[in-house]
């Protein structure tokens, strides 16, 4: 699927594991994020979110916690604690941590008051978009859209129908990651060189940088979810 038409709109893994088609495809490395922590209180999230502006623009001058404690006259300790959010400097810490990094001192509460957007689409009711490829009984709905995010990842979801067949589909390849989850119907999917025949329940997560596409509609008619995702920076 191409990105590229809907203007709305990775650390690697040290393997490169190529699944084969019959094959169960298996995570690599073991998961580094805990789905469902939580953040123990909003006071707890004030200081996280203080301690990592307090990084990114020390980092961003090119600066090291020493430059920034001499500058401050506040020890190293105390700097390190601030910048992982495990204590919560005082007024007179952050005037001068302002005064050294550059920055008004409401600068460093910007993550903590930044609104965390959400989108809630109703059955039948995303978005209808025109993508390359597109034609008569292929219809892809866009289930919603979410712009500049703290994350820094757009993630663009999409209910595809089709439900007339074809002799030529497109190929797409575009930055990111792509998630393909099967419910109606039956498809073999095309990844780079490999072929996937895919029924209601399977799923493929892949490099959305190789060319992929449907190779051939087995059963019709055929819908299936569409999970792209890639950096911010690269939307336009």
């Amino acid at each position: 699927m191409a990105k590229k038409a809907f203007n709305s709109r990775n650390g690697a893994s040290p393997f490169k594991a190529k699944p084969s088609p019959k094959s169960v495809a298996t995570i690599p490395t073991p998961l580094t994020q805990d789905p469902h922590a939580v953040r123990d209180t909003r006071e707890k999230v004030l200081e996280v979110a203080i301690g990592r502006e307090v990084r990114a623009f020390r980092k961003k001058l090119g600066i090291t916690v020493a430059d920034l404690a001499a500058a401050t006259d506040i020890s190293l300790g105390m700097l390190s604690k601030i910048e992982n959010g495990i204590t919560s400097p005082s007024l007179t810490t952050l005037q001068a941590l302002s005064r050294a990094l550059g920055v008004p001192v409401t600068a460093f509460f910007r993550r903590f008051e930044e609104e965390r957007s959400a989108v809630f689409v109703r059955a039948g009711q995303g978005l209808d978009v025109e993508r390359r490829g597109t034609r008569a009984g292929h219809q892809y709905n866009l289930l919603g859209h979410i712009g500049s995010n703290t994350s820094g990842v757009v993630v663009e979801p999409y209910l595809i129908t089709l439900t007339e067949d074809s002799d030529v589909f497109p190929t797409f390849q575009h930055e990111g990651m792509e998630f393909l989850y099967m419910l109606e119907g039956e498809v073999v999917y095309r990844h780079g060189s490999n072929l996937y025949p895919m029924k209601p329940g399977d799923s493929l997560f892949f490099d959305a940088d190789a060319p992929h596409g449907p190779e051939q509609l087995t059963q019709l008619p055929m819908r299936y979810l569409s999970i792209i995702c890639y950096p911010q920076s690269s939307a336009v």
